[in-house]
């Protein structure tokens, strides 16, 4: 029989989410229960806007396209937080998925996110509120970040991520790096979510 395929799907401005993606990847190769595919949404900013950001290029991974999402069996999404919600190019590729929709192609297809954010804990859980109609629209099937194997990083550092999904806090300048508990945590999710779509698949 074969393995379910799960898609490790993010946009990372600065670097943080792919970062995170490298350790969620880690977990879902850990359960050895999936095959792995990494891909990155398209970029809808232009070359002189990224640069004008001082955004670093981006990295030598596939970019999804609709056609391609329908082939997965499950979904790890990855984004920063924007004033509490996706990033627009999330948006955008998400906004070109009717195709998808109105043949229910991703229905009862299992579905969990990751982030960054600017602050501790700033937009982290309404950004996950706000991708929730994304996935109910299309019928997926949100999974938490579930497993705890992590840790609890109390609160003597500063820990990204949260039961919605792992993370990572960038600061304002972007210049924290992801630490060993939020890429612990990432990989924790990664191994989780194979376990689950593992048995949506069985």
């Amino acid at each position: 029989m074969a393995r379910p395929k799960v898609f490790v799907v993010f946009y990372s401005t600065y670097g943080h989410v792919h970062t995170i993606s490298k350790s969620i990847k880690e977990g879902l190769e850990k359960s050895a229960l999936v095959d792995v595919e990494v891909y990155q949404f398209p970029e809808t900013l232009s070359e002189s806007v990224l640069q004008s950001m001082y955004a670093p290029p981006k990295p030598d991974i596939p970019v999804i396209t609709v056609d391609k999402l329908a082939e997965a069996d499950g979904f790890l999404f990855g984004f920063p937080t924007r004033f509490g919600s996706a990033p627009a190019q999330v948006k955008a590729f998400f906004d070109s998925t009717g195709s998808l929709w109105v043949k229910g192609t991703l229905s009862g297809k299992p579905a969990g996110i990751f982030f960054s954010t600017a602050s501790q804990h700033g937009g982290q859980e309404t950004t996950a509120f706000s991708f929730l109609p994304v996935l109910a629209h299309h019928g997926m099937v949100f999974v938490p970040a579930l497993s705890t194997s992590a840790g609890n990083p109390g609160v003597d550092q500063v820990a990204g991520g949260s039961p919605w999904g792992a993370g990572t806090v960038a600061g304002s300048d972007g210049a924290r790096q992801p630490t060993e508990y939020d890429l612990a945590a990432a990989v924790a999710q990664g191994e989780s979510f194979a376990n689950i779509a593992a048995k949506l698949s069985a």
